[in-house]
């Protein structure tokens, strides 16, 4: 039983088996749906939308220690909801969420997080990108090349080419899937510029790919 919040999900044995092996059996899983769970995460906000950020925090903590992968995904959907209470020293306490049972979907949840909280305070954007930028978990690093994936024509392009170029040669399916996505993305609204890019920077083949689907010739 959890210690902060009587909040338990609901159990599908029929679901549970496609769900991990789609998983590639990294997590065990309830089996619920994710628009169940969606609506769910809506319900369980609105019952604690009114804690004070600490006790939020603790309930992170203890969703994202729970056994099954649906807990972990419901942690991170408190930690967005929540995200302009937060202030540093919670985003660094989130970090430490981040690199336990880490994998490209919960990974790419908790880029949502932190996206969303520097396009809340732009002026933190230096500080938290260099959380991500350098570091020695290439799951960090693949947050660091996607941190703007929704920023578009607001993008800091210093930064992309900065976050892209540490990691071009890395042999790392999801670092070279994040580079591709993340041009892809910023291609959107400069697609001259990411073709120019790509030709000056000697990108492997699948980021390469990736990055130039979306853009005619």
């Amino acid at each position: 039983m959890m210690k902060y919040m009587n909040f338990k999900l609901p159990t599908y044995p029929e679901n549970q088996t496609a769900m991990k092996k789609y998983m590639q059996s990294q997590f065990e899983f309830n089996g619920v749906r994710a628009p169940e769970r969606h609506l769910i995460e809506r319900q369980l906000w609105q019952s604690v939308k009114q804690f004070e950020p600490s006790r939020l925090m603790q309930l992170i903590d203890e969703l994202y220690q729970q056994s099954t992968r649906e807990y972990q995904y419901v942690a991170i959907d408190l930690a967005l909801r929540a995200v302009r209470r937060w202030r540093r020293a919670d985003l660094e306490h989130l970090m430490i969420l981040i690199v336990q049972k880490s994998w490209w979907d919960s990974i790419d949840e908790w880029r949502k997080v932190f996206s969303a909280y520097v396009k809340y305070r732009p002026d933190e954007f230096d500080w938290v990108s260099h959380l991500f930028l350098g570091a020695d978990n290439f799951w960090l690093r693949r947050i660091a090349i996607t941190l703007q994936l929704s920023f578009y024509d607001q993008t800091d392009v210093g930064f992309l080419v900065e976050a892209i170029t540490a990691d071009i040669d890395t042999d790392e399916f999801f670092i070279q899937k994040a580079i591709g996505w993340a041009l892809r993305n910023y291609g959107k609204v400069n697609p001259n510029w990411v073709v120019a890019f790509v030709a000056s920077h000697d990108l492997m083949t699948f980021a390469q790919r990736e990055a130039l689907k979306n853009i005619k010739k």
